[in-house]
């Protein structure tokens, strides 16, 4: 199981969440393949830290579906499965759904401003056929409207559902078209409209259509 040894990591992190970011980050960008085995003691000695906070990692993985393990056999990553896009969306577009709902009273212009100019952004990169940085964007995006509810609850489930998005982005699952820019427009409009049902159908509407766009991608029919 090779690893990197040219990388870096908060020095402020625990180590428990340390290895957790950077196998999690490994997983996702496909350092660590599909189906691999993985060996706590070489990630201990990669990551420098001891095996027990690298176990509590690959637990932690483990229970958000990244690495599966199997008791007195070994652990390995989970496979790719790019039509659990169909899976995934649903519940993300429900959450950020409630976030917009939520987030439309108490929103400011000024953020609604940084927002629109994150827009132009992603705008920029959905025209210069950067699929990276578009999903990086959009995330940042949406993950500043979660942020201003201030809720734990929905923002760390939030944060897991998206690292499956971007784990499926590197497998080219994720398709970015022009139309979620308009989209993250309308959102926008909404808020300064203090309109949240409005703003909350749009958001789950921006989610949602990504799952047709796979599908006709893959030319397949949705179960």
């Amino acid at each position: 199981m090779p690893v990197p040894s040219n990388f870096s990591t908060p020095t402020r992190m625990s180590a428990k969440k340390r290895a957790f970011s950077q196998i999690l980050e490994w997983i996702i960008d496909g350092t660590l393949h599909p189906k691999e085995k993985l060996n706590d003691a070489d990630l201990a000695q990669a990551l420098g830290v001891s095996r027990t906070p690298i176990r509590e990692a690959l637990q932690l993985l483990n229970f958000q579906g990244f690495v599966e393990m199997y008791p007195g056999v070994g652990t390995q990553v989970t496979s790719i499965k790019k039509e659990d896009i169909s899976k995934i969306l649903p519940p993300l577009g429900a959450l950020q759904a409630l976030a917009a709902e939520l987030a439309t009273p108490i929103i400011s212009q000024e953020t609604i401003d940084s927002l629109r100019e994150l827009n132009s952004k992603f705008a920029q990169a959905i025209k210069n056929g950067d699929s990276y940085l578009s999903l990086k964007l959009d995330e940042e995006f949406h993950q500043n409207i979660v942020d201003i509810i201030q809720n734990p609850y929905i923002a760390n489930t939030v944060s897991t559902l998206q690292s499956h998005v971007r784990r499926l982005n590197f497998h080219n699952s994720i398709i970015m078209t022009p139309d979620s820019i308009e989209e993250h427009e309308a959102i926008l409009q909404a808020f300064e409209e203090k309109n949240k049902e409005k703003a909350a159908s749009i958001s789950r509407t921006n989610w949602l259509r990504a799952i047709e766009l796979f599908y006709a991608e893959q030319g397949l029919e949705k179960n």
